[in-house]
């Protein structure tokens, strides 16, 4: 779900854009990035929030659906910093917010 250019965030929103990995695009049927509406604080923890909702086939692969915590396997990026760990509570920066770059999230990979 991709937002035209000309569009704009209901009031009292922000439309922030999500870098998402290939899997989840595939699984949620989306290309390229998704854009979410989102009312502050914009956490990257609401922006989650608003992707289930918009998607409800992402629901349990970003987080945990009984604990709500984070994958290990999935890392959250905003504006050149790692907010896997503070993913929650702390708001976005203003890079993010004011749609000049995505939040990222990151499929880790594992193996051995």
């Amino acid at each position: 779900m991709s937002m035209p250019d000309d569009a704009t965030a209901p009031a009292g929103t922000v439309a922030i854009r999500i870098d998402v990995p290939q899997q989840l695009r595939t699984l949620a049927h989306v290309t390229g990035e998704v854009v979410v509406e989102v009312a502050a604080p914009v956490t990257a923890g609401a922006v989650i929030d608003a992707l289930e909702v918009a998607h409800p086939t992402l629901a349990g692969t970003i987080r945990d659906r009984d604990t709500g915590r984070r994958r290990a396997m999935i890392r959250i990026y905003a504006g050149g910093e790692d907010y896997s760990d503070a993913w929650t509570d702390t708001e976005l920066p203003g890079s993010v917010l004011e749609g000049r770059e995505p939040l990222r999230l990151v499929g880790a990979i594992a193996g051995g």
